[in-house]
Formats: C-alpha cells, structure tokens, sequence
C-alpha cells in the first residue's frame, strides 16, 4: 500500500475547529437516537413475536418494512440534502423517527404496528446522510473518512443503548413504558437542532441550487451513477454491511437463544460484543484508510472472506450448538460489518463533486440496506418452511455476498481507472491524512 501524497488542504476548506466539532455533534446525536429506534426491535423480537402473536415471516416483516423505507428512501433524501441543506432534512427525519417510536409503543395492533416502523424507517432514513452532508460542510475535505468512521461508531453506541439499555428496560419495565420512554430522546434531539444546528460555517456558504424539477434531478442521479465510484461504493455497501445489520436487527437474538440455547442475558452480551466489536474496528479502518487509500478494497474484500468464513464455521459447526469460542469469535468478526461498509462511501465521496455529495451518497447507502432487507426477508422465509432451521435459513448470507464480491471486482478495476484518466485520483488524495 502506497501513502497518500501529503495535501493538508483544499481550497475553500471549512476551517474545522470546535464550533464545527460542536454543530456535527448535533447532527451526530440525531443519528445517535435514530440508530437507539432503529435497533430496539432487536432485542424486543421475541417480546414483539408475543405481544402481536405473530410467526417468523411476520415478524420479520417489521424489519423488512423498515429497511425498505429506509432503502427507498435514500435517493430522495439525498437530492433533498443537496437542495435544501442538512437542518431541514434533519429536523424532519427528527419529527417521523419520534413519531414512529412513539406509535410503535402504543400499537394495539400489528398493522399500526407496522406502519410505526415504516414511519421509523422514512425518518431514519434521513439521518445518516445528513450527518456526512454536515461533516463534509463543517470539516476540511482531509477528514472525510475519519468523519464517516467516528459517526458510524457513535450511531453503533446507539446499538449498545439498545442491546444495554432498551432490553433491561423491556424486562423491568414492559412494552409501553421502555418504547414511550425512548422516545423522548428523539424530542430532546429534535429541540438541540432546531436550535443550535447550522449547514455551513459563514463564509463557506454552498452554490445556489439549481431549480430542483424533474430535469434537475433526472442530472444529478444519472451524473453520479455514471461514476464508476459510485457504483463500486453501492456494492461494497451492499457486501459488507448486511450480515452485521441481520444479526443485530432482528435474527441474532433468536439464533442465540433458539438455535444455539443461550440464555437472553448471555444473548444479549454476544449482541453488545458485536457493538463494541463494530466501535473499535471503526477506528482502526478509518485510520488506516486515512492514511492509505489503497488499502480500501483489500479491507473491504478481507472483512467479507473473515465474515463468510465464521458464518459458515458457526452455523455448520457439528452438533447442536456451536462452541462459546467460536460464537464470540464470530461476533467480534460481525462487528467489522458496519466499518467496512464505511468505505463505500471513501469510494464514492471523491469520485463526485460537492454539489452532488448527497445524490451520490444516498446511492451508496441503498447498498446495504437493500441487501439486508432481502436477507431479513428470505431467513424468516426459510425458517417457515424448514422448521426453523437457522443452518439453511442462514446459508442464505452466501448467495448475497457472492453476488456483492462479483461486482465489486468487476468494477473495482474500471473505478481505479477513471480516478486515474481523469485526475479523481488527486480528490482520493486530496481527502487522506499523510502519514
């Protein structure tokens, strides 16, 4: 691996600084809750599976629903961002985030249930990339991919709320309590950005927007797909990041208990290592990426043959259950899912300009997200069907991941190349820390 060549900055960089530590931290605590509402159907699935008495599929369909917003969405939201600017969108997926939490505590039914989490879905939908929007805005260019990690690892200890926090809640507390109580996190958020958060420094205010119609943003989709390093970010997105997401979301919990025969609490303490797991690796990939731009692909591919070969190991172990070792091996291994998906973003970020940051992000994001989604799906499926059969269930990982691989090798080469022919290399550069 080569080291970056030592730009320290672009010009017309945001100056950074504490007031811009201060005004991220606001969108990032935004991110933080939304990840808290995403992920406590995680540890409540076997206490949702009781309360709305429904199967597998059914169940699963709440996290299925969910993500398909949040993948649906991403596209729209990041033409808003570019249009309208990071606070609007924020506040919005503020207000839709708390108002589904708060529906989902009070549900009587499952299909208010599942409209609480659509609405879950839309509003969280429009945080993430808000957050790299206003890092990218607040931040000079250098920091990209340091920005990217410690938000991601600040949205996993929302994860650790959820897997700490949430579940002792749900045991001591019950349904209606923990879920009304969370929610107001998303109302103290929803006050600190309407208050304090800013899109830009002054003095760095962005071009005036293009008129956003139907021509507009016909442009800006297709200009950023056209960049193979938009392409390639959506795949390693897509590879990466949805066996960590499943297991956390909804299908760890009860492979652990079920599958496995754990207790809830030792369950819980595997989910909580995967967290911890996901904050440490961030910062280590985001280091080592800062510093070595070609390290992206070759992190990216390691952290899927690393995840391939535990999932396989675990879940074909011979016996009924698998060894404590080996469950926390593989946890600790799932917990580089979300860093790794982090580098789709360090391919597409410098393959775009400014002004179409949020289009091509929102592309990026689907990755994952789609993924996950029909993962979530095709396990409650196959569950159904076999009897709950968690080894068949899960083998369903490696159809999804084969497919991720092919692409990203296959456009990898093409990616490396424009960056090379159109001089995308010096924006690559331009955004690493020297060594």
């Amino acid at each position: 691996m080569t080291s970056a060549t030592p730009t320290l900055s672009l010009p017309g960089d945001p100056p950074g600084g504490r007031r811009a530590v201060w005004i991220w931290g606001i969108g990032v605590a935004v991110y933080f809750v939304a990840i808290i509402f995403r992920t406590s159907l995680g540890v409540a699935g076997l206490d949702a599976a009781d309360r709305f008495d429904v199967n597998a599929s059914a169940l699963s369909t709440f996290s299925i629903l969910q993500l398909l917003v949040y993948a649906g969405m991403q596209i729209p939201v990041g033409l808003m961002v570019d249009r309208l600017g990071t606070k609007k969108v924020l506040a919005l997926g503020a207000v839709l985030f708390t108002l589904g939490q708060l529906g989902f505590a009070l549900s009587p039914s499952y299909g208010m249930a599942l409209a609480s989490r659509a609405l879950l879905g839309c509003g969280d939908a429009m945080t993430f990339i808000s957050v790299l929007r206003l890092g990218s805005r607040w931040f000079p260019a250098r920091r990209g991919p340091m920005i990217g990690q410690v938000a991601a690892l600040f949205g996993m200890a929302g994860n650790l709320v959820s897997t700490l926090v949430i579940a002792r809640a749900l045991h001591g507390f019950g349904w209606t309590t923990t879920f009304v109580g969370s929610s107001l996190a998303g109302v103290v958020v929803l006050v600190l950005l309407l208050l304090f958060l800013k899109d830009h420094p002054e003095g760095h205010e962005p071009p005036p927007a293009e008129h956003a119609g139907a021509a507009f943003v016909r442009k800006q989709i297709a200009a950023a797909w056209r960049e193979p390093g938009t392409r390639l970010g959506m795949w390693v997105h897509f590879t990466t990041q949805f066996p960590g997401m499943v297991f956390l979301l909804l299908w760890g919990m009860p492979f652990l208990v079920e599958a496995q025969g754990l207790s809830r609490g030792t369950a819980g303490e595997l989910l909580t290592l995967v967290v911890l797991s996901n904050m440490v690796v961030g910062l280590v990939y985001g280091q080592v990426i800062a510093r070595h731009h070609a390290a992206r692909a070759p992190l990216a591919l390691g952290t899927v043959a690393m995840t391939a070969l535990l999932w396989a190991s675990t879940i074909f172990y011979p016996g009924d259950h698998a060894p404590m070792w080996l469950l926390i091996t593989l946890c600790v291994v799932l917990g580089s899912c979300g860093p790794a998906s982090m580098i789709g973003f360090d391919f597409g970020r410098p393959a775009n300009p400014p002004e179409r940051q949020g289009t091509a992000s929102g592309i990026v994001n689907m990755g994952g997200f789609i993924a996950s989604m029909t993962t979530l799906f095709a396990i409650g499926v196959l569950l159904d069907a076999t009897g709950d059969n968690y080894r068949v269930a899960f083998a369903s990982v490696f159809v999804l991941e084969a497919l991720g691989v092919a692409q990203i090798l296959r456009l990898h080469a093409r990616a490396t190349r424009r960056e090379r022919d159109h001089h995308v290399v010096s924006r690559v550069e331009a955004v690493h820390v020297p060594v």
